[in-house]
């Protein structure tokens, strides 16, 4: 017992839950030495005093579902020769608790970790994982959290965002990623004292993994730049984040509570005219100057989209010229109206009136997106109109 006891000083293992281990041990260990049949159990002792070990033979009656049993009889059959038996299964049980305590050490001190950043070396890479020393533990990350054309070579360092800890007969199972959203804020976190601090906040965080991100930042102390804050001297802090991500644009945009100007700043590089909050604010009709339509729109839509996700508004972005043609003809329309129902009116008719040839596009809102977290893309998340499209 003594030496017990040196063990589970030495490795942190409970005594109990050791001694519980070496009794089913050496019970199973009787079992094996007796050839011992489905009717026959065992259970043996170790007095916590002195170490003698007693081993009990039962015989015992199956239920139906053979899942549970009946004891009939029990009585006293500790072999004599069972010391050797005793020193084996010490052995095991030992060598089997110390995994079992490792795992369970391992997963207690990630579990608590999920959201938080990690650095690792890449080992190996195929169809199902690309797997990650962290040191005591390896990391998986499935081909959904990788980075599209993103390249893993054997002995690559790269930092990964854990998304979940899973408890596997194995041990424990880190998932981690290089899409999350919440990746890009850990990094900014870790390089913008600032916000390491709570002088500035990212509010919001939109991505398109491997190609563009936007973040929006806000200033708890008016003499901070928030933008500033994380671009750093000649883009320094920013340019540390984009190496990182192997050269992913990122987008500071600054917060702020007055929607109309946030919606605008979403859209940067872009110059925005008017911001018009419609449909009980859950639309944003953006007027740009003609020549930044496509700009504000960006390739393929992506800037319209990232805004929209940083927003979580339903943004339909037209240019001044498309404004004007739209007012101009929803006054013929009306103007049409206005004589028809005049006419209908000598004649005894019924009113009649045409609808506005322009009348803007409806489409579902895209979730809104908090930092760390990013809605799904919608194909429908930016209006624009049929002119713009074929421009």
């Amino acid at each position: 017992m003594d030496s017990l006891r040196d063990v589970v000083r030495e490795r942190g293992i409970a005594e109990e839950a050791l001694v519980e281990a070496m009794e089913r041990g050496l019970a199973s260990a009787y079992l094996r030495m007796t050839n011992a049949d489905d009717t026959r159990r065992a259970r043996a002792i170790i007095d916590p005093e002195t170490g003698d070990i007693t081993v009990f033979a039962q015989d015992v009656e199956l239920d139906d579902d053979g899942d549970d049993y009946t004891v009939l009889k029990e009585w006293e059959d500790t072999p004599g020769d069972f010391g050797r038996i005793a020193a084996q299964t010490f052995k095991q049980v030992i060598l089997q608790s110390l995994r079992e305590a490792e795992r369970d050490q391992t997963f207690g001190e990630y579990s608590g970790r999920e959201g938080d950043i990690v650095t690792g070396i890449v080992q190996q890479q195929d169809h199902r994982y690309t797997i990650l020393d962290l040191g005591k533990t390896e990391a998986l990350m499935p081909p959904a959290e990788q980075i599209p054309h993103e390249r893993y070579e054997h002995g690559m360092r790269l930092k990964a965002y854990i998304v979940e800890v899973r408890k596997s007969a194995r041990g424990p199972q880190i998932i981690v990623s290089r899409t999350h959203p919440g990746l890009i804020k850990r990094l900014f976190e870790l390089e913008v004292p600032e916000i390491l601090d709570g002088v500035v906040e990212i509010r919001a965080v939109a991505r398109e993994p491997g190609h563009r991100s936007k973040i929006a930042v806000v200033s708890l102390d008016r003499n901070v730049d928030p933008v500033g804050a994380c671009v750093g001297s000649k883009g320094s802090r920013v340019r540390m984040v984009m190496n990182e991500l192997r050269g992913e644009k990122i987008d500071i945009i600054k917060w702020t509570e007055a929607v109309e100007e946030f919606v605008a700043n979403a859209l940067s590089p872009a110059k925005v005219k008017e911001v018009r909050i419609q449909d009980a604010g859950q639309t944003a009709l953006v007027i740009v100057p003609d020549y930044q339509l496509s700009l504000a729109i960006g390739k393929e839509g992506q800037n319209a989209r990232l805004a929209a996700r940083l927003t979580g508004l339903r943004v339909d972005i037209k240019s001044e010229s498309q404004i004007r043609a739209g007012e101009e003809a929803a006054a013929r329309s009306a103007a049409q109206a206005d004589a028809a129902t005049e006419g209908s009116a000598d004649e005894d008719a019924p009113e009649t009136a045409e609808s506005p040839e322009d009348a803007p596009e409806t489409t579902e809102p895209p979730e809104a997106a908090p930092a760390g977290q990013e809605p799904a893309a919608a194909a429908d998340e930016v209006v624009v109109a049929e002119e713009e499209a074929k421009s």
